[in-house]
C-alpha cells in the first residue's frame, strides 16, 4: 500500500503532465501544425488532404449548374410577357338567398341575362420578344378568337394594348404588335442542334395567373408529332416538337423553352394531361421564317400550292389497296365548295388533278415525318420546286412556281 507522501507525489506528477501536455498541444496546433500543412507529407501525416478536395468539387459543381440556369433566366426574364384575353360579354345576376340552393339543388332557376355586356379577362397565354420596336411571339391557339382583344403585360407591371400581326397557317404561332420602344429583345437560339438530356428552361404565365413561372428539366425526346387541342374545340398537328419533362401548364403557351445559355430553342405549346411530365415545344427555327417575314413585311407570308389532301400511311394505303403508303393524296374535301385542286391555284397552273399521289417535294419524301405543308413552308413565294407525282400506274416529275398563301 501506499502511504500519504507517495499519493501525494503521484497527484502532483499527474497535474503537472496534464498541464506540459496541454501547452505541448496548443504549441503544435499554434506553430507546429501550420507548417506541416505547408507540404505535401505534413498534409498525408494530418489527414488534412483528399477530403477536403472532393468536398470542394462537389461545391463547385453544383455552383456552376444552379448559376446556369440563374443566369439564363435572369438574361430572359425581362422580354416575357404575359398575354391577356379580354373580349365583351353579357354579364349576369348572381343568385342570393334561398334560391342559389334551389338552383344547384333542383335546376329549376337559372341564371338571367341582365342584357348589359362587360369586357371581362377570358384567358390569357405567355409570349416573348423578338423585337425591340414591340414584336411578340406567342401561340396561334392563344390569340385564336378574332372577336377577342389582346394585351400584354410585363413582369414589371407595365401593360401594353396589342395588336395581331399574323396568325400562322402552318405551325401554331403568332405575331403579336404593340407600341413601344427599346424593348429586350429575347435572344433565338438553333433548335437543330439540341440534344436527347440537355437541360432546358420553360418560363410562363403558369395557370394563367403566375407571370413569369420558372420550371426546368431535360429534353426527353425530339421529332414528336403532337396533335394539340384548345379549349374551343379546335386543334393544331404539331411537326417535330420538341419533347420535355419541365413543367409546361395551362398559361405557359407561347412561352420560351431556353436553353443553358439563356437563348430560345422552342415555343411551349402542349402538354399531355394522360402521363405525367409530359410537354412539348415547337422548334424555333420552325417559326423563324415567321419573324423574318414579319420583319420585312409587317405580315406572316407563307408559300402557296393550293391543294387538298390526306396523308398516307399503312393503314390507309391497305384500306384502299393503294400502291404507295406514304405521300399526299390529292382529294376533295367534304363538299364540293372544298375541291382537291384550288382553281387558278399553282397546282392547277402546273397541272396537278384529283387523285394524284405527291410523294417527293425536291427529293425530300412526304411520310409521317415530313408533311407536304412542312415541306413546302420550307420555300418562298416565286420559288420553283419539282414534285414527283403518282398518277395511275404512272411517276412524273412537275414542276410548280409557288405563290403568296391567300388569306
Amino acid at each position: 500500500m501506499c502511504d500519504k507522501n507517495s499519493r501525494g507525489y503521484l497527484a502532483v506528477v499527474i497535474i503537472v503532465s496534464l498541464i506540459v501536455g496541454g501547452f505541448a498541444g496548443a504549441f503544435g496546433s499554434f506553430f507546429i501544425a501550420p507548417s506541416l500543412e505547408k507540404t505535401n507529407w505534413g498534409k498525408q501525416f494530418l489527414g488534412t488532404n483528399a477530403p477536403e478536395q472532393s468536398v470542394n468539387q462537389k461545391k463547385v459543381i453544383s455552383v456552376e449548374e444552379n448559376s446556369a440556369t440563374i443566369e439564363a433566366v435572369k438574361k430572359v426574364s425581362p422580354s416575357v410577357v404575359s398575354v391577356v384575353v379580354t373580349k365583351e360579354l353579357e354579364s349576369f345576376y348572381n343568385l342570393t338567398g334561398p334560391d342559389v340552393f334551389n338552383f344547384w339543388n333542383f335546376g329549376t332557376q337559372i341564371p338571367q341575362g341582365n342584357g348589359k355586356k362587360e369586357k371581362k379577362e377570358i384567358g390569357g397565354g405567355t409570349g416573348f420578344v423578338i423585337g425591340a420596336d414591340g414584336l411578340i411571339l406567342t401561340n396561334k391557339h392563344v390569340v385564336a378568337d378574332e372577336q377577342a382583344e389582346y394585351s400584354v403585360l410585363f413582369s414589371d407591371g407595365k401593360r401594353y394594348e396589342a395588336k395581331v400581326l399574323g396568325r400562322d397557317t402552318v405551325y401554331d404561332v403568332a405575331v403579336l404588335k404593340i407600341d413601344a420602344k427599346n424593348l429586350a429583345v429575347a435572344e433565338i437560339g438553333d433548335s437543330d442542334k439540341i440534344e436527347i438530356g440537355q437541360t432546358v428552361i420553360a418560363i410562363g404565365n403558369a395557370l394563367s395567373e403566375y407571370s413569369n413561372s420558372v420550371t426546368r428539366g431535360v429534353v426527353s425526346g425530339i421529332n414528336r408529332k403532337v396533335i394539340a387541342g384548345d379549349s374551343g374545340g379546335g386543334s393544331e398537328v404539331i411537326q417535330g416538337a420538341i419533347q420535355t419533362d419541365a413543367a409546361i401548364n395551362p398559361g405557359n403557351s407561347g412561352g420560351p423553352l431556353l436553353n443553358l445559355a439563356g437563348q430560345v430553342i422552342g415555343v411551349n405549346t402542349a402538354v399531355n394531361w394522360q402521363g405525367q411530365s409530359l410537354g412539348f415545344a415547337i422548334p424555333i427555327n420552325q417559326a423563324k421564317s415567321v419573324i423574318e417575314s414579319v420583319k420585312q413585311f409587317g405580315k406572316i407570308v407563307r408559300p402557296w400550292l393550293g391543294v387538298r389532301y390526306i396523308q398516307l400511311n399503312e393503314e390507309i394505303a391497305k384500306a384502299n389497296n393503294l400502291k404507295y403508303n406514304y405521300g399526299a393524296m390529292v382529294l376533295q374535301g367534304q363538299n364540293k365548295t372544298e375541291p382537291a385542286v384550288v382553281a387558278a391555284s399553282p397546282a392547277e397552273k402546273a397541272g396537278i388533278k384529283e387523285n394524284d399521289i405527291i410523294l417527293e417535294v425536291n427529293g425530300e419524301k412526304l411520310d409521317d415525318d415530313s408533311s407536304l405543308v412542312q415541306e413546302i413552308s420550307k420555300y418562298k413565294p416565286g420559288n420553283v420546286i419539282i414534285l414527283q407525282v403518282a398518277r395511275e400506274d404512272k411517276v412524273m416529275e412537275i414542276k410548280v412556281k409557288l405563290e403568296e398563301r391567300r388569306e
